[in-house]
């Protein structure tokens, strides 16, 4: 069985380890404690490996958070994965910093990369890993505080929220994203 695994973000050395970025970061990290690596493919920067007897392709798109959907729906078909094989890993202000929550589907809350992917899939109900990034931020100054860098106090905790969200991940894979739900949504 596929699965597709997908890490929002932005291309460019502007955007690395900014909060908008958690979906690369994330992936990153897998990427690197699995000790596979990234190359560069149609729409976006692939890795492929196994997760017990589960196929797991490990998509960062190319194509800028807003067009997001663009990458996801070109894998989708050119690997025949079902719209519920699929997670997508994305940054959510309405969670505090490092908070996460699963969910099989939703609306895109706002996220342009969210809302562009259920645009080219046809669909809202597809899973997502939403990574609390908080929101301290004055009014009017969203998109310069997704954009920006992570606190030191955060950056310290970050790396053991990125194991929490690869743990969470791997539980959607292995046991289903209710399973997944039950452990990972109070921690």
């Amino acid at each position: 069985m596929k699965y597709l695994i997908v890490g929002l973000g932005n291309i460019g050395d502007e955007y690395a380890r900014t909060r908008h970025n958690i979906g690369f970061m994330v992936l990153d990290a897998y990427a690197e404690a699995s000790n596979i690596s990234f190359s560069t493919e149609r729409y976006g920067d692939i890795a492929r490996t196994r997760l017990k007897n589960k196929q797991l392709i490990l998509l960062k798109p190319s194509t800028y958070m807003n067009l997001s959907g663009n990458a996801v729906r070109y894998w989708k078909e050119r690997e025949g994965i079902d719209v519920s094989n699929i997670l997508v890993i994305v940054d959510d202000i309405a969670l505090p910093f490092g908070a996460i929550r699963l969910k099989p589907s939703g609306s895109d809350a706002g996220h342009n990369g969210l809302k562009n992917i259920a645009q080219m899939l046809g669909t809202q109900a597809y899973p997502r890993l939403r990574f609390g990034v908080g929101n301290d931020f004055p009014r009017g100054c969203q998109v310069d505080y997704v954009l920006g860098q992570f606190t030191p106090e955060q950056k310290a905790e970050l790396p053991g929220r990125i194991d929490v969200a690869i743990e969470a991940m791997k539980e959607c894979v292995l046991a289903g994203i209710q399973t997944a739900m039950c452990k990972f949504n109070n921690k």
